[in-house]
């Protein structure tokens, strides 16, 4: 998988207990939140289009402005 070099921040609100699990288990996986919010976003891409996701292939869509 090629690494994605372009980023964009996405804020979200999650109830305070659910992120303290959330990072305790990133870090006992040895991985970042973000690799993990990531990853769940390809796959969920990739269910709802039912296509494979290929960051270099995909152009973002644009609200016409």
């Amino acid at each position: 998988m090629t690494q994605e070099t372009r980023t964009a921040r996405l804020t979200i609100l999650v109830d305070p207990r659910k992120k303290a699990i959330f990072e305790r288990i990133c870090e006992e996986q040895d991985t970042t939140p973000s690799q993990v919010v990531r990853q769940l976003i390809r796959d969920y891409i990739e269910r709802v289009s039912g296509h494979p996701w290929h960051a270099e292939e995909q152009k973002p869509e644009t609200d016409g402005d």
